[in-house]
């Protein structure tokens, strides 16, 4: 028995936006959370891997730049 998985037009809309931040920064991962309501990014540094939370694409954009230092998650 499989799992039928249909994207909401809410999360189609949002793909080319985390698609286009990974471009903008070489090696991040970046999706939006349904279940959070929140943007979110796996940012290397140097050896380690920090996750950074946003609530839009901008601050999520800040918090890649900032990630040592970054707030969220909280």
């Amino acid at each position: 028995m499989g799992v039928s998985w249909v994207a909401s037009s809410d999360e189609t809309a949002r793909r080319p936006v985390a698609a286009q931040i990974e471009r903008e920064f070489s090696g991040v991962v970046a999706w939006y959370g349904q279940a959070t309501g929140a943007w979110w990014a796996m940012v290397r540094i140097r050896r380690d891997v920090r996750l950074v939370e946003a609530g839009d694409p901008g601050q999520l954009r800040e918090a890649i730049v900032h990630a040592r230092g970054w707030q969220w998650p909280r």
